[in-house]
């Protein structure tokens, strides 16, 4: 039964996954997310649902256009992909429940701010807006702990990032995500997310560097870290702080 319910959530994933590429690329924009249709951007011919299978598309076509024989971008199929296999992970971790809810939504936010942080550098106002009433009624049902945590989470991912941009090291559309994120995962989540995030943008950021990818004083798009950060803290933020409260104990 369960593998029947994981093959459904990732199916979900997948499709979902190609609106969310939508919403990334269309949003920071100001386009409509549904005028005009899914259209080659090469030959302009629209779209077909021999065109629209997420992943399976792109891999039968070689990557092209089956009109024009253009590239497509590989953000398509990735986002897809990427979206699938985070709720596959989000349900074998969480199960149907309400933090598993959580988590679903998590990932979900996820792919969009990546695609258009990476995109254009920018998380949409829109885009955070729609999340935040879902997780304002569902963190209070979640039964993990007191609002006050909750809230102390909300104002000390904001709180942190507010800094670092009052300086020029970082964007209000980070502040206004992590402020978001920190009130779903908790203060102690948000401090653990951060720094995870600040350990692999780090780590990107240096391997980007050494290959010429990037110059020296070249911003790269830090919303994908902090996401990436705060799934890490949803599914295995008690056992790292348990592990490190054990070593320094």
């Amino acid at each position: 039964m369960t593998i029947i319910i994981a093959s459904y959530i990732m199916l979900l994933g997948l499709v979902l996954g190609s609106f969310f590429n939508v919403v990334g690329l269309r949003v920071p924009v100001g386009e409509s997310l549904v005028h005009p249709p899914s259209r080659c951007p090469k030959c302009n011919t629209r779209l077909g649902a021999r065109d629209l299978i997420p992943v399976f598309s792109y891999l039968l076509s070689g990557g092209k256009c089956r009109h024009c024989g253009a590239k497509v971008s590989p953000v398509y199929p990735l986002g897809e992909a990427a979206t699938g296999l985070l709720f596959l992970w989000m349900y074998l971790e969480l199960g149907l429940t309400l933090q598993g809810i959580a988590g679903l939504l998590l990932a979900s936010l996820s792919v969009i701010i990546t695609v258009a942080d990476l995109k254009y550098m920018l998380i949409p106002n829109k885009v955070l807006l729609f999340f935040l009433p879902l997780f304002l009624v569902l963190v209070p049902w979640m039964g993990d702990g007191v609002l006050w945590d909750h809230l102390l989470g909300a104002l000390s991912g904001g709180g942190i990032l507010l800094l670092m941009a009052l300086f020029g090291g970082m964007g209000m559309g980070d502040v206004k995500l992590f402020a978001l994120l920190g009130w779903v995962v908790g203060w102690q989540g948000v401090i653990l997310a951060f720094l995870i995030a600040c350990a692999l943008g780090a780590a990107v950021g240096g391997c980007l560097q050494l290959v010429g990818v990037i110059g020296k004083k070249q911003h790269v798009p830090f919303g994908p870290f902090l996401v990436t950060g705060t799934l890490l803290a949803v599914v295995y933020g008690s056992d790292i702080i348990g592990a490190y409260l054990s070593f320094i104990g």
